[in-house]
């Protein structure tokens, strides 16, 4: 992969350039979270708790806080994880699994790389939560949320694999590891296509068993890739590489333009986060995978689209589409996902080199 050229130094400038949009247009002390959008007059667009997009905030400080080590960061999480206890009435868990998922990956991550125990006791109170949900509806897996049981989709069971899998590769329990492969197993049996590889969303949604095939997401392809990878790394099974192959080239020839190859505007609110989502993971295959030059090379196209093309010079501030720069409101979760790319590219400069 060494052909590859990647600047680290300037991925670095632009990353840190990203965080600062972040700090300076979302963070709102009052409440100790980001506001949801910019600009957000006197807090004003904050009329929703939006749980998981903080999960991925507190992602995206982790980010910044491994590559630069600035205690900024380290106090900007500690701000959040009081903010977000607060707003969540005290504790942790919700009604929704894969939020929750979400919330726990990024503690654990953030435990991981300060130390702190209350960020481990987070990330452990949140998977208790989520085991909850594994039921025998439609032959097992974990539920979307606790008031809808027998509707199984990809975004509650593909992140509690990856969630399972770190946990059991950071704290030794070997019931976390069979966790991550029942829940994988489950996952790839009935939401993966057999033939290609393509992440299909759900499963029985309105109680009839049908699944929602033409429900196509970056986001579904970035989790089930991620849950591969994280059992490749502790199994060394030679399939679990092969299926986030075979789901990264999937998702390459189903969502993106055959010109460009730039990641599809999935729209605003949730969608905004769902490019970020698959770039997360697909970094983790270029970084498990000797043979991803491709892998790679895309997310380093996507990176250059987006810098040069669609963001707003004066603020780096990213919109939905990576082609063209944001007009009007952005909203915190396409700033997220923009960020997520820009650490991307630049931690994979620092692995392959210049």
């Amino acid at each position: 992969m060494k052909q590859l050229k990647i600047e680290p130094r300037l991925w670095e400038e632009r990353a840190d350039k990203a965080q600062e949009a972040l700090d300076h247009y979302f963070w709102n002390e009052d409440l100790g979270m980001y506001n949801i959008e910019t600009p957000c007059p006197n807090g004003e667009c904050n009329t929703i708790f939006h749980y998981w997009w903080m999960a991925h905030a507190v992602d995206t400080l982790v980010d910044g806080l491994l590559r630069t080590r600035d205690r900024r960061y380290e106090e900007r999480l500690v701000s959040l994880h009081e903010g977000l206890l607060r707003r969540n009435g005290g504790s942790w868990p919700n009604e929704l699994y894969d939020d929750m998922e979400w919330m726990a990956l990024s503690w654990l991550r953030a435990y991981q790389a300060t130390g702190k125990e209350s960020y481990k006791q987070t990330s452990l109170i949140l998977w208790q939560d989520i085991k909850t949900g594994w039921n025998e509806h439609m032959g097992g897996g974990i539920a979307w949320q606790k008031s809808q049981l027998d509707y199984k989709n990809t975004p509650a069971n593909a992140p509690a694999a990856i969630l399972a899998a770190r946990l059991y590769q950071a704290f030794g329990d070997p019931q976390d590891l069979e966790w991550a492969e029942r829940i994988l197993s489950w996952q790839k049996k009935h939401l993966v296509d057999p033939e290609t590889g393509f992440v299909w969303d759900g499963l029985n949604r309105e109680g009839d068993g049908t699944i929602d095939k033409n429900w196509k997401y970056t986001y579904n392809q970035g989790v089930y890739i991620g849950a591969a990878i994280e059992l490749y790394r502790i199994t060394d099974q030679a399939g679990y590489l092969e299926d986030a192959r075979q789901t990264f080239a999937a998702a390459v020839e189903e969502l993106t333009g055959p010109q460009l190859r730039v990641l599809p505007d999935e729209g605003g609110g949730d969608g905004g986060l769902f490019k970020g989502i698959l770039v997360r993971y697909t970094a983790e295959l270029v970084k498990s995978d000797p043979e991803a030059r491709e892998a790679a090379s895309f997310l380093q196209r996507n990176a250059e689209l987006l810098w040069e093309r669609g963001r707003a010079e004066e603020s780096s501030l990213f919109g939905t589409d990576w082609c063209h720069p944001p007009g009007g409101i952005v909203q915190l979760s396409s700033q997220l996902s923009g960020i997520k790319l820009l650490e991307r590219i630049a931690e994979l400069g620092t692995i392959i080199g210049e």
